[in-house]
């Protein structure tokens, strides 16, 4: 992820396109609170939609592959309701039907291939609990997102 996405990133700006038309897009007439009791975000980067989201969530995970990005964010949500750890999403370190939902925002078009994405979609699948439910959003990739 280059810089001027990352400033993107943790703009108010994104924050308020986050709010009023990508959060509501993809959770379409399902409410954040529906993922139920211990919620995983796949790919938070600095973690505008964890912040946005973690007030209706019981217990968040959240899980980063970017070592810096997973450090600062573990360290400026201790003490709350989410837990940060670093690792690859394409193998996560979590036991099968560990969390009742799962969510993802504007981070597949960072998987290269799609035998890398399909793995992915393997792993949330395979930590998910039967019946929970999975958020997803995305836009389509480009160089200005790299």
């Amino acid at each position: 992820m280059n810089q001027a996405h990352l400033d993107l990133l943790v703009s108010e700006g994104w924050r308020e396109f986050l709010r009023g038309y990508i959060l509501p897009f993809a959770f379409g007439h399902h409410h954040p609170s529906e993922l139920g009791s211990h919620a995983l975000e796949i790919g938070p980067g600095p973690g505008m939609t964890t912040d946005l989201l973690r007030p209706d969530i019981d217990k968040l995970t959240a899980i980063e592959l970017d070592p810096d990005l997973a450090a600062s964010l573990s360290s400026r949500l201790a003490g709350t309701n989410v837990h940060v750890v670093e690792g690859d999403a394409t193998s996560m370190p979590f036991e099968a039907a560990r969390f009742t939902g799962a969510m993802s925002f504007t981070m597949f078009h960072h998987v290269p291939t799609i035998e890398l994405q399909n793995r992915l979609l393997a792993e949330i699948l395979r930590v998910l609990k039967p019946g929970g439910l999975l958020v997803i959003s995305d836009s389509s990739a480009s160089e200005d997102l790299a």
